[in-house]
């Protein structure tokens, strides 16, 4: 029994999570540092309506890709989480899981809009995040088969999870909120193009149509590296534009992605080994700009 529950913890995906938090954290901190008042309670539901959404993905996309993923290894980032594939049996109860997460993510976003009489649009977000975590992998639209993976998980990530934390903690968009969308759009398709290049094989075997699969591993690293210089070349040009912030410090922490993505551009290998560790190091390097400019929304808002 502890070994079937260990196995569907693994179904979500933790670390995962952490990257949906993190979005979403970064809009609400960034709104209060605009000068939103803190309010914990819907700050704190809001996050927990976001990572049942998160976390009902992780399981659905096993279920759906458990085919694809018979043909790769799980590794940190890439390949699911190989649980299904060793645990076939698992694999009705998964999706109960995924369709049950769903559900109380809605139904808690319902109550939550209800309960702090938010703007209708805070509906769109969650009922269009829903909607893309689950048809990123399942019938009828199957979205990352279709060639249409990599455009779902940057709007995810640069628009719907950061607008979540924004309307939860101000109740409205302020215009200046749109100069955060195009780099986020950047580093979004830099994450999942990342997660993407390790399982080349596996997706060109089971007809997964993601970038890397149809170009190549050397072109997906080449796309990381312009979508990484659009966000740092972005901050450069519009200082004053992500007030109360310094955009220097938004460039600089921009670095860090665009060095680790310059590195693999230049080797682009194609072997899997080595591609796996590049790949690992620009999530890792993404993950890293979040966490320091979360950092740095956080420490404006507290001041």
């Amino acid at each position: 029994m502890f070994g079937r529950l260990m196995s569907l913890a693994r179904l979500a995906r933790p670390h995962f999570l952490l990257a949906g938090l993190g979005l979403y954290g970064l809009g609400a901190a960034y709104a209060v540092a605009r000068g939103a008042p803190f309010e914990p309670a819907p700050v704190i539901l809001g996050c927990v309506v976001v990572m049942l959404a998160q976390a009902s993905l992780s399981y659905s996309n096993d279920y759906f890709d458990s085919e694809a993923d018979r043909f790769t290894e799980p590794g940190l980032f890439s390949g699911g989480s190989g649980v299904l594939v060793k645990h076939p049996e698992l694999r009705p109860l998964a999706i109960r899981i995924a369709g049950l997460l769903t559900a109380a993510s809605l139904v808690l976003g319902i109550v939550t809009w209800v309960t702090y009489r938010y703007p209708v649009e805070i509906l769109a977000l969650l009922a269009a995040g829903n909607l893309l975590a689950w048809f990123y992998a399942a019938p009828p639209l199957r979205l990352a088969y279709r060639g249409l993976g990599e455009l779902a998980t940057a709007v995810t990530a640069g628009v719907l999870l950061p607008g979540m934390g924004v309307l939860v903690a101000r109740h409205s968009f302020l215009p200046g909120d749109l100069v955060w969308i195009p780099p986020l759009l950047a580093y979004g398709f830099c994450f999942i193009l990342a997660v993407e290049i390790p399982d080349v094989e596996a997706d060109r075997l089971a007809t997964k149509q993601t970038l890397p699969a149809r170009a190549g591993r050397g072109p997906g690293f080449l796309a990381i590296a312009a979508c990484s210089l659009v966000a740092t070349v972005w901050f450069l040009l519009l200082p004053g534009a992500f007030s109360p912030l310094d955009s220097r410090v938004l460039m600089v922490a921009s670095l860090i992605p665009l060095a680790a993505a310059a590195f693999a551009a230049l080797r682009k290998p194609e072997a899997r080994a080595p591609a796996t560790r590049l790949a690992n190091y620009i999530v890792v390097a993404v993950a890293a700009f979040f966490a320091l400019v979360d950092a740095y929304l956080v420490a404006l808002a507290a001041g």
